[in-house]
């Protein structure tokens, strides 16, 4: 299995995208928690560098996945000075 998800011609970060997967079905409301943006950007910072596919990945479960207002404000402001640093 490729490290890369194809979605319409672009390449995206496979495990990033299964785990907002993974986060979202189950219990619960189908949405992103505060805790799971904390797992998310556990795995955004694993490999200690933020990469133009990461990015990318990143943006498109942004837009694609449905998250709770505070999951969503926790994660854009984490992810911005996480980023900053790189």
């Amino acid at each position: 299995m490729s490290y890369y998800k194809e979605i319409d011609g672009k390449k995206y970060d496979r495990e990033l995208l299964e785990l907002a997967e993974k986060l979202t079905k189950g219990q619960g409301d189908g949405r992103l928690s505060k805790s799971d943006a904390d797992r998310l950007l556990e795995a955004v910072k694993d490999g200690n560098s933020y990469t133009d596919v990461e990015k990318d990945t990143v943006k498109y479960i942004r837009d694609n996945f449905s998250w709770t207002d505070a999951a969503d404000e926790y994660f854009r402001t984490e992810i911005r000075k996480w980023a900053a640093t790189k």
